[in-house]
């Protein structure tokens, strides 16, 4: 370990940071980070508790606002993905939502990439509206789609990459470069490649957003979103939109959280090892028309990919011969991996986008995002490699 003079920051490598950075213990020194499950706080006197709502006295006032174990949550994920701030919601979609009111007004204007999980799509083409705010939906691959779509009340835009569900890349500094220069706050969803794997910040994005639900906690127990950014937007802009809305995190979703951070580069480092294996697999089967996988060579945006990523993805995209039926058929075939629309968890899930997760966009919008009837979404979890792998060809032996 060694100090950042300039920062005062301890230079932990991301294993260690998340075992250690953002731990607050109480007089009892306990080793796990405590649980602090409550609503309120009691003050002193009634001068103490002015001084609290009044900002002289740094301290908690009400949980709907800060939290002291929502508060380590929030500091160890910050410490990893290098911001100076953060502030956790109570799921992922409270997140992006978060990030996106904190960023516009009404007579704004945001760009997003069409290549969004449908509950973004439905914030920006429906919600974003209500409130005055337009949006422009482009092709997140084109840069020239940006630029194009670039109005003068642009003030925000949107994007996340690796894409869901058919794991399109981004080039993410191209877009901070354009954001920059128009004045517009990049805003990236950063599920897919997860912080250990790109790091939106350093390469010119203003705010990350995240599912916790997804790898953070990994485990299939709570929901959980957080924003990440600079510390004037998230005390200016942020914080008060947490307190007078309330999407903040519960302590004990916090506290899940905080433990599922501790084991989170092994679990992903497994996981991306095992989908490497199968996307391979995958690649050379008849039976599979097309496969999308960051970590391969044939990847459509694959020099961007060895830029601004770290590895693959613990995620496999596959289209199967045949469409719907025919995937239904590779899905019901499975015995270990399961039918879930969740992913980032220890245990193996896969999807049909076009009949879930992406079922509400409808069908233009889906052929326009190439998400066929045949396209499948494999989240790879922790079983044993060869086990998965028997599981798949079984299951493509049935179709």
């Amino acid at each position: 370990m060694t100090e950042n003079t300039k920062t005062g920051k301890r230079n932990w490598r991301p294993a260690t940071t998340l075992v250690h950075e953002g731990g607050m213990r109480s007089p009892f020194g306990e080793t796990s980070e405590a649980l602090y499950l409550t609503q309120g706080f009691v003050y002193d006197s009634a001068e103490a508790a002015e001084a609290r709502f009044n900002g002289d006295d740094p301290g908690y006032v009400y949980s709907r606002y800060a939290n002291p174990t929502v508060s380590m949550f929030e500091d160890r994920i910050k410490a990893l993905e290098g911001a100076e701030a953060a502030r956790a919601t109570a799921s992922g979609m409270a997140a992006v939502n978060l990030a996106l009111m904190a960023s516009v007004k009404a007579g704004d204007h945001v760009v997003a990439s069409k290549a969004l999980f449908g509950s973004c799509r439905y914030i920006c083409e429906t919600l974003l509206p209500r409130f005055g705010v337009e949006s422009t939906l482009v092709d997140g691959t084109d840069i020239d789609q940006w630029k194009k779509a670039v109005r003068p009340n642009t003030r925000a835009m949107f994007l996340e990459s690796p894409t869901n569900p058919t794991l399109e890349i981004i080039d993410i500094a191209a877009v901070a470069d354009l954001a920059k220069t128009v004045g517009a706050r990049l805003i990236v969803d950063n599920v897919f490649a997860t912080p250990l794997y790109q790091s939106p910040l350093e390469l010119g994005a203003d705010v990350v957003v995240y599912s916790a639900t997804k790898h953070i906690d990994g485990q299939g127990r709570c929901l959980g979103g957080v924003v990440l950014s600079d510390e004037e937007w998230i005390t200016e802009e942020v914080m008060p939109f947490v307190k007078h809305t309330g999407p903040h995190m519960s302590p004990f979703s916090a506290w899940v959280l905080l433990k599922g951070l501790e084991t989170l580069p092994l679990r992903v480092a497994q996981q991306t090892n095992s989908a490497g294996q199968i996307a391979d697999f995958l690649a050379g089967q008849s039976k599979v028309s097309r496969l999308i996988y960051p970590g391969r060579d044939d990847h459509p945006q694959a020099d961007i990919v060895k830029r601004q990523m770290r590895a693959g993805s613990t995620m496999v995209a596959f289209e199967i011969d045949g469409g719907k039926e025919a995937a239904f058929r590779f899905t019901n075939a499975l015995d270990l991996i399961r039918i879930s629309n969740n992913l980032g968890d220890a245990k193996s899930l896969i999807t049909h986008p076009a009949t879930t997760t992406h079922q509400s966009i409808g069908e233009e919008a889906r052929e326009e995002l190439d998400i066929s009837d045949g396209i499948l979404r494999l989240s790879v979890g922790l079983e044993d490699t060869l086990d998965l792998l028997e599981d798949v060809e079984k299951a493509l032996a049935a179709v």
